[in-house]
């Protein structure tokens, strides 16, 4: 079975998003993730303001949780996976594996993040901001605290994967070198996707360790949120 097959199953979950086909979803998904993103830099902002730790959170940010477009990076896969026999020899087995869990982790953010758009569009205008209160109020009424949690652990092993699969040397040698491959043939975006995580991983000591530390500032929200705290977003050292 070809190493990027997996890949092929998370397009399909891409593609049978609704926001693609529905214009106001998408404006209000949109603005679920731009709150997300604020929220996340405001909820974390001790972690994410070590020195060292800032480009991880800007990659947990804006790649893993935010979300950029996916169109792009959706249609560079698609073309990938027509020529995955003259891809993958190029391409170190646990860099794919490594990318592949970033990008189930991306898409589950979108899911999960597009489910509450779909909320806020039955209980709410669609052009009222958005506040703190209407998000808490609508993740309570989704039960989305198992869904959450599991993508907490996916979090968990994908900063394991940073640590045990992509310091090697060797790895990140073969990687660079597809850099001229990859631009050649248009996956930049794919490309790039990965290299943020490894420019993201060299200032830390231990990804693990700086992800096991979100996560658990992450499962303290969610705990606050369906145990009725009112102001669950935020922690009392900040």
């Amino acid at each position: 079975m070809s190493k990027l097959a997996a890949l092929d199953h998370l397009l399909q979950r891409y593609k049978a998003l609704n926001y693609h086909q529905d214009p106001v979803l998408f404006q209000r998904l949109q603005d679920v993730q731009h709150w997300q993103k604020a929220r996340l830099k405001d909820s974390h902002q001790t972690l994410f303001a070590k020195k060292n730790n800032q480009l991880m959170a800007q990659y947990f940010v804006n790649r893993l949780y935010g979300g950029p477009d996916f169109d792009i990076l959706a249609q560079q896969i698609e073309r990938l996976l027509k020529y995955a026999h003259k891809a993958e020899p190029l391409i170190p087995e646990h860099a794919i594996k490594t990318g592949t869990h970033g990008i189930e982790l991306s898409i589950l953010a979108v899911e999960l993040d597009e489910q509450v758009a779909q909320q806020l569009i039955r209980n709410y205008p669609i052009d009222q901001a958005l506040t703190d209160e209407m998000m808490r109020q609508t993740y309570i009424d989704l039960q989305q605290a198992d869904a959450r949690l599991k993508q907490l652990a996916m979090a968990d092993e994908f900063g394991y994967y940073l640590d045990q699969h992509l310091r090697s040397f060797i790895v990140q040698t073969a990687f660079k070198m597809c850099k001229s491959v990859a631009y050649k043939h248009q996956f930049q975006e794919m490309y790039d996707f990965m290299h943020e995580g490894f420019a993201a991983l060299k200032p830390l000591k231990s990804a693990e360790d700086f992800v096991k530390t979100f996560s658990q500032q992450e499962r303290q929200v969610i705990e606050k949120v369906h145990n009725g705290h009112l102001n669950p977003f935020r922690f009392a050292e900040q």
